[in-house]
Parts: C-alpha cells; sequence; structure tokens
C-alpha cells in the first residue's frame, strides 16, 4: 500500500508540461511572475510566469521525452509511456498535435 501512495504522489507532482517529476527539478520547480515557485511546471519548462517555448507543439515535447529517456538509457517501453502520457498533462490536453499551446 505505500508503495502505491508514493505512487500516487509523484504522479500527483509532476510536470505539466514535460511529465518530470517535479522532486527531480535541481530548482524546486519554475517560477511564476512574482518570483513565487511553480507547483505545475518546472524549471526547464516555465520560468517567470510563461513557458519557456511558448511555440513548442505537441509532437516536439514528445519527441523531445524520447530523446531524453533515450539520453538515459531507458527502455523503449518507458520511453513510449512517457511520450504518450504527454497529451494528458496540463499544459497539452485538447490540444492537436501541430498547434502549439500558449499557457494557462
Amino acid at each position: 500500500m505505500k508503495k502505491i501512495i508514493r505512487q500516487l504522489r509523484l504522479e500527483a507532482n509532476r510536470c505539466q508540461s514535460c511529465g518530470m517529476p517535479l522532486q527531480f527539478d535541481p530548482h524546486g520547480g519554475g517560477s511564476e511572475a512574482d518570483g513565487t515557485p511553480s507547483t505545475r511546471y518546472c524549471s526547464y519548462c516555465y520560468a517567470h510566469g510563461q513557458f519557456r517555448e511558448p511555440a513548442l507543439t505537441l509532437e516536439a515535447m514528445q519527441q523531445r521525452v524520447r530523446q531524453l529517456m533515450r539520453e538515459r538509457h531507458a527502455p523503449w517501453y518507458v520511453r513510449a509511456y512517457m511520450a504518450h502520457r504527454i497529451p494528458t498533462l496540463a499544459r497539452w490536453r485538447g490540444c492537436t498535435r501541430s498547434k502549439p499551446q500558449s499557457g494557462l
């Protein structure tokens, strides 16, 4: 049961743009416009209240995640799973593959 609870907490604390667990962000997350830490996005995706790459498309983010997982020697099924999860994150919900999402 403890394992399941730990996994649920980890899932709840993921960047809502790239899916990275926020606990692994060296800066503890991105920052809002007023300088407060963001609880939804990592520092690689979000800073000063806006996305670092606002023109990034869903497809490009999925490819980026696959490549990062490949560089970390993750098995093919982990790469596929993580890329498959990207459309379920807040930034990408309702987004078509080629249309960039500007923000929430």
